[in-house]
């Protein structure tokens, strides 16, 4: 089971989780002389990445990447990218080393074999891995009824390129194997209707109806939630 880290408001879990997320890859470059921390796009992680940019961090020996991205422009306001360099890489944290997930390819497809070379390029395992989960139970961009699904909960790669079945833009994203082949999994939600999806998910089924149970229904990695009742 994970470890569960409850709060009121989203501001004080966002707190909290850029505070143990700092202390670990301090700890990880103490002990490796590099870290590196993959992050998810959405509404959720803007205040962690704006809390963690201010903490005490040896920037210069960490590695920051994605845990999805759409296949859009960087400067697109729908750019996981985008989301990071404007909240997590500013002030010293703009030293850490980026590592994007979108190409000049025409599309995730095409793109797919130049990330899946530059990830190879990272020092496995990731330290962290900061997952998010939507209101249909998707994790990263393993969504429910894609076409990819399959491919991404059994495939050894570490990337996979996906059409989500109903939001926008193709995507490409780390694999189950790739997820859980991190140090630390986390997890981040907030509000009524996502708590509810969590309690379904944590009382088992398929993972294919409810991908965030890749991460939730397993034991070999670490995985700890942040859940804000607003």
């Amino acid at each position: 089971m994970p470890t569960e880290h409850l709060f009121q408001t989203g501001g004080e879990a966002a707190a909290d989780l850029a505070r143990r997320i700092a202390i670990l890859l301090t700890e990880a470059i103490a002990q490796r002389g590099v870290a590196t921390l993959a992050v998810s796009g959405g509404r959720s992680p803007r205040p962690v990445l704006e809390a963690l940019s201010k903490e005490p961090i040896d920037w210069t020996k960490l590695i920051v990447t994605l845990v999805d991205e759409r296949w859009v422009d960087p400067v697109s306001a729908d750019s996981n990218e985008r989301l990071v360099r404007e909240t997590l890489l500013q002030g010293p944290a703009a030293e850490a080393r980026f590592v994007p997930m979108k190409t000049h390819a025409a599309d995730a497809y095409a793109g797919q074999a130049e990330v899946e070379q530059a990830f190879a390029a990272l020092p496995w395992p990731l330290d962290i891995v900061l997952l998010g989960m939507g209101d249909d139970g998707h994790t990263a961009s393993l969504f429910p009824q894609a076409a990819e699904l399959a491919d991404g909960l059994s495939s050894p790669a570490r990337i996979i390129s996906v059409t989500p079945p109903a939001a926008p833009h193709q995507r490409l994203s780390l694999t189950a194997s790739a997820i859980l082949a991190s140090r630390h999994i986390f997890l981040q939600i907030g509000g009524a209707a996502k708590k509810a999806v969590y309690d379904r998910a944590l009382a088992g089924g398929p993972v294919e109806e409810l991908p965030i149970r890749l991460a939730l229904l397993q034991d070999e990695t670490s995985v700890e939630v942040w859940i804000a009742e607003s």
